[in-house]
């Protein structure tokens, strides 16, 4: 793929469903490139990359089985 054949979309779908590539696969070298040159998507990212960190300090207070079936549903286990 290359950085001339991204579009924001193609951007949103692979952050959303392929977070576990290979970072230096063609197609993650094309998406950062793409990134790097578009600002919807520059900014789309830092609203994700905000939302995780945001995630990661809060503490909803879940009992470890909650959390463990959550991550479950999640298919993030």
């Amino acid at each position: 793929m290359k950085f001339e054949d991204v579009k924001c979309k193609d951007v949103m779908i692979h952050i959303c469903e392929n977070l576990k590539e290979d970072l230096d696969s063609e197609k993650c070298r094309a998406i950062k490139e793409h990134i790097e040159h578009c600002t919807s998507c520059a900014d789309y990212c830092t609203s994700v990359e905000s939302t995780i960190s945001w995630y990661r300090e809060y503490d909803p207070g879940f009992t470890d089985d909650m959390h463990q079936n959550l991550l479950k549903k999640l298919n993030l286990e």
